[in-house]
């Protein structure tokens, strides 16, 4: 079984210079998006982007005209491209307070910039007020919090990473989740239907695959 439909929206799309992915869930997710953030010569793969941010040091010439040029070098620009969404969109969701940005590329290269690139979602979520999710071409994480039922599907694959909490239940996954205290504790879990739910007193990330094992 794989999923059929992919139900978020995002209000922007944020692509980073890592893979391109080639997988129809992101990509479909890329072309509806109603604007497009590019992380430096992440450009060349998309050329219709809105603008590109960074610090022009990896951009081919014809694209130096959409230039969004921050040169502060303490955060990444998967960062410098985020708060270049916050300063320039708004949630389009009436009652969303949250702006949600949806990451591509940000995976599938070198490996500590993978890592940090996932990690963010947390920062991004915790300190800036987005509702983030970033797409590989197997799956997605999306971050939460407290108690949060998942759309999902028998035999999909399942792993929750957990930051601050200290209590951590589930329902509807084959292994019963708590609070893991390393990140390879809460990896390669099964949901057992149509959702499972979370229940925690802290902030966790939430992978789940597109097809089932």
């Amino acid at each position: 079984m794989m999923m059929s439909q992919f139900f978020f929206r995002p209000d922007a799309v944020i692509l980073a210079n890592g893979v391109f992915p080639t997988h129809a869930i992101p990509l479909g997710v890329l072309r509806s998006a109603p604007h497009v953030v590019c992380c430096d010569g992440s450009i060349a793969h998309w050329p219709d982007a809105d603008v590109v941010v960074g610090d022009g040091d990896s951009i081919p010439s014809q694209y130096r005209s959409r230039l969004a040029r921050i040169t502060e070098q303490e955060d990444n620009d998967l960062t410098k491209a985020t708060r270049y969404c916050l300063d320039h969109y708004q949630p389009s969701i009436s009652n969303h307070c949250r702006l949600r940005l949806a990451y591509l590329g940000a995976t599938g290269m070198r490996e500590d910039h993978t890592l940090g690139n996932i990690a963010l979602m947390m920062r991004y979520y915790r300190q800036m007020n987005i509702e983030p999710l970033m797409l590989t071409d197997y799956g997605w994480f999306v971050a939460a919090e407290g108690r949060q039922t998942f759309d999902s599907f028998a035999g999909q694959q399942i792993s929750i990473f957990s930051f601050n909490t200290t209590r951590l239940t589930s329902e509807g996954l084959r292994w019963s989740a708590y609070s893991y205290e390393e990140l390879w504790q809460g990896t390669l879990n099964e949901s057992l239907g149509a959702r499972f739910t979370l229940d925690a007193d802290g902030c966790y990330l939430v992978y789940r695959t597109y097809d089932a094992k």
